[in-house]
C-alpha cells in the first residue's frame, strides 16, 4: 500500500509510520516536492488494516500497489534511482562501463587488465573469483586469492570492482573485498542467495536468467530490496532461444521495458548477449540507443590464452576503440561517461 500524507507535519508522519510498523509492515518514506508518501510493504493479508489509516490525522489517501514488485516498481518511487559504487555512479545521467576479464587468472593478468580498462575510460573493473561453470572439470576460479588480487588491482587504478557471489555462505566473505556483488544468470532465482546479498551493505548487480521473464527479474530484485538493500542494478545479458549463431539472443527490447517498469538502473552485457567479440561493439552501441545506463564488457589482454570466455572478450586495442566510438552515442542519449 501507498499512504499519501496530506500533511508534512513530522509528528503526524511519525505516528502513521509507527502504526504501519505495528501492523507488521516495512515502511519506506519518500519525501516529494509537494507531499510525503509512505510505502507499506509486507503480507498482502493485512491490507484491510492499512486501509483504516485513511482515518488517521494527516493522511490524504491509502492506495494499493498493483504490481507484485512493490519496491522495484515505479508506483512507490517514480524518480529513477542512482546506484553509487565507490567513486562510480550508475544511472541518473551517468553512463557506466564495467570492464575486465571473465576470470582472475593471475596477479599479472588482473593488474594488467585493470590498467587497460582504466586507461580506456571504463568506470568499474570486473573479474570472477568464483566461477559457475557448466562442466565440473572447467576452471572454477581462484576464490579468496582471486578476491585479494581484485582488491589490489582495483585499488591500484582507483576503480571500484564487481565480482560474482555464488552461495549464501560466500556473501559475507565476498562483501569484505568487493565494492559490488554480482548475481549471475544461473543464480537469478537462488532466493537464499538473493536474501543473503540483500542483508549486506554492498550494491548488487543482478543479471537476468537465461530463461527468465522480465517480471521474474524484477521479482528477484524485490527479494534483495525486501531485505533492506535498495542499491540494485539490473542487467540484460541475453536469453536462450532456438537461435544458434550467437551464444544467447540479446533481448534489447528488455531495456526500454525495464526503464518503464522500474526506477532501478539498467545495464546491458553484449559480451554474454552474443558470445562473439565481433558482435560486441554493434550491440554495445545499440544498448546505448535503447536507453541502457551502462555496459558490462569482457576484455582480456590475451583472449586466446583466457581460461574462460576468450571468444567473447575484446582485445585491449578493440576495447579502447569501442570506448571512443561510444562517446557520441552516449552524448546523443543525453548521458555522460
Amino acid at each position: 500500500m501507498i499512504i499519501v500524507m496530506g500533511s508534512r507535519d513530522p509528528e503526524a508522519i511519525a505516528q502513521v509510520v509507527k502504526k504501519i510498523e505495528a501492523f507488521g509492515y516495512q515502511t519506506h518514506l519518500i519525501e516529494g516536492v509537494e507531499r510525503t508518501v509512505i510505502g507499506a510493504v509486507g503480507d498482502e493479508r493485512g491490507k484491510d488494516r492499512l486501509r483504516s489509516l485513511e482515518s488517521f490525522p494527516g493522511v490524504e489517501s491509502v492506495v494499493p500497489i498493483l504490481k507484485p514488485y512493490k519496491l522495484a516498481g515505479k508506483e512507490l518511487r517514480t524518480e529513477n534511482s542512482v546506484c553509487r559504487v565507490g567513486n562510480a555512479e550508475i544511472g541518473g545521467g551517468k553512463f557506466c562501463v564495467v570492464a575486465g576479464p571473465c576470470s582472475v587468472e593471475s596477479r599479472e593478468q588482473i593488474i594488467e587488465s585493470a590498467e587497460i580498462v582504466r586507461d580506456a575510460g571504463a568506470t568499474m573493473l570486473r573479474g570472477g573469483a568464483y566461477k559457475p561453470r557448466t562442466s565440473p572439470y572447467s576452471f572454477q576460479g581462484m576464490e579468496e586469492d582471486g578476491l585479494k588480487l581484485l582488491r589490489e588491482a582495483a585499488d591500484g587504478v582507483g576503480l571500484p570492482f564487481v565480482t560474482e557471489v555464488m552461495t549464501p555462505e560466500q556473501a559475507p566473505l565476498v562483501a569484505d573485498y568487493a565494492d559490488m556483488l554480482q548475481i549471475g544468470a544461473r543464480n537469478m532465482q537462488n532466493f537464499g542467495l538473493l536474501k543473503a546479498v540483500g542483508r549486506t551493505s554492498k550494491p548488487v548487480f543482478l543479471k537476468r536468467g537465461m530463461m527468465s521473464t522480465i517480471e521474474e527479474l524484477l521479482m528477484s530484485a524485490e527479494y534483495i530490496m525486501s531485505e533492506g538493500n535498495a542499491n540494485v542494478v539490473l542487467c540484460e545479458r541475453g536469453i536462450r532461444t532456438f537461435e544458434t549463431e550467437t551464444r544467447n539472443t540479446m533481448d534489447l527490447s528488455a531495456v526500454p521495458v525495464l526503464k518503464k517498469r522500474t526506477h532501478l538502473p539498467v545495464v546491458a552485457d553484449p559480451s554474454h548477449g552474443t558470445g562473439h567479440w565481433e558482435y560486441v561493439a554493434p550491440m554495445a552501441k545499440a544498448s546505448v540507443a535503447v536507453g541502457a545506463d551502462g555496459l558490462m564488457i569482457e576484455m582480456h589482454p590475451r583472449p586466446e590464452e583466457a581460461f574462460s570466455d576468450g571468444a567473447q572478450s575484446l582485445k585491449p586495442a578493440r576495447f579502447a576503440a569501442l570506448m571512443n566510438e561510444l562517446k557520441p552515442y552516449i552524448a546523443l542519449a543525453g548521458k555522460t561517461l
